[in-house]
C-alpha cells in the first residue's frame, strides 16, 4: 500500500500521508513518497496543492522505531524532512494542511511549513518533541516562531500541552476550524477558490512574506517593485483589469 496517496480535482492537487494504522508517523518511505508528490506538484496544471492524513489523524509525527535505528540523526533530517520542507516553501502556489485529527511533532512543524492551516473541530495538537527529550525540528522553531511570536512558541514547544483546535483558532495556528462532518467539502472549497485565483501573484506574495521577516524596509520595497513589474506582465492581471473595467468576475487562467 502507498505510504502517500495523490489525487486531482481539477487544478487542485491532494497529497494524502498514508499510514492510518500508525497515525500518518513518517518513516523513510512516506518521506520519499511525498517528495514525490511534492515534485509532481510543480506540474503548472495544479495551481493549489492540499496535504492531509488518512484515517484519524494528520500525523503523529517521526515513527519513533524508525527514528531509534537512524546512526547520524542528522543526516537523516537532512535528507527527509528538511527536503520535503523546503519544497513545500519553494512551491509557486499555495499549499493547505488539512488537519483532520492529531497533529503532532514533525506532523505539527509540516502542517505549519504550509501556507494555510484547516482544522477539523475533532484535530488537536501536541509538540511532541520536549516529552522524549527532544527539540523542535523540521522547521518548528522557524514556522511556529513567526505564527505565534516567540515567548508563546517557547512556552508552548517546552510545556508540551495538548492544544485543541478551538485554542489553536484562538492563538493563530490554524485560519479556520470546520465540524468533522463538513471538513472535506470545506477544504475542497477552499482549495477551489485558491486554484481559480491569479497563481503567479500568490506565488509572489508567498516568496515576499518568506522574506520579508529578514529585509530591511528599503530592500522589501524593492522586492515589492520587483515583485509588481513581474505580476503587471501577467495575463491575470490583464484579465483582472479587464474583468473590472466590465463588472464582470475575473476568470483568471494562472498564466
Amino acid at each position: 500500500m502507498a505510504e502517500v496517496e495523490v489525487s486531482h480535482d481539477c487544478a487542485v492537487q491532494t497529497i494524502t500521508l498514508n499510514r492510518p494504522d500508525k497515525l500518518n508517523a513518517f518513516t523513510h518511505a512516506l518521506h520519499g513518497e511525498l517528495q514525490a508528490a511534492l515534485e509532481e506538484a510543480r506540474d503548472p496544471a495544479v495551481r493549489a496543492v492540499v496535504i492531509t492524513g488518512a484515517g484519524r489523524g494528520f500525523s503523529a509525527g517521526q515513527d519513533l522505531t524508525a527514528f531509534g535505528e537512524a546512526r547520524d540523526v542528522a543526516a537523516m533530517l537532512r535528507a527527509t524532512y528538511h527536503v520535503n520542507v523546503t519544497a513545500i516553501r519553494s512551491l509557486e502556489k499555495p499549499v493547505i494542511a488539512a488537519v483532520n485529527g492529531v497533529c503532532a511533532g514533525a506532523g505539527l512543524s509540516l502542517a505549519c511549513a504550509c501556507d494555510i492551516r484547516l482544522a477539523s473541530d475533532a484535530a488537536f495538537f501536541v509538540p511532541g518533541f520536549v516529552g522524549i527529550g527532544l527539540i523542535p525540528d523540521s522547521g518548528g522553531t522557524y514556522f511556529i516562531q513567526r505564527l505565534l511570536g516567540t515567548p508563546r512558541a517557547f512556552e508552548w514547544m517546552t510545556s508540551n500541552r495538548r492544544l485543541t483546535a478551538a485554542e489553536a483558532l484562538a492563538w493563530g495556528l490554524v485560519s479556520e476550524v470546520v465540524e468533522a462532518d463538513a471538513f472535506s467539502a470545506r477544504v475542497a472549497e477552499h482549495a477551489a477558490g485558491l486554484a481559480a485565483a491569479p497563481t503567479r501573484a500568490i506565488a509572489l506574495t508567498k516568496r515576499l512574506y518568506d522574506e520579508a521577516a529578514t529585509s530591511t524596509l528599503e530592500e522589501q520595497l524593492e522586492r515589492e517593485a520587483a515583485a509588481q513589474a513581474e505580476a503587471a506582465q501577467t495575463g491575470d492581471f490583464r484579465e483582472g483589469v479587464a474583468a473590472f473595467g466590465e463588472k464582470r468576475e475575473a476568470r483568471f487562467s494562472g498564466s
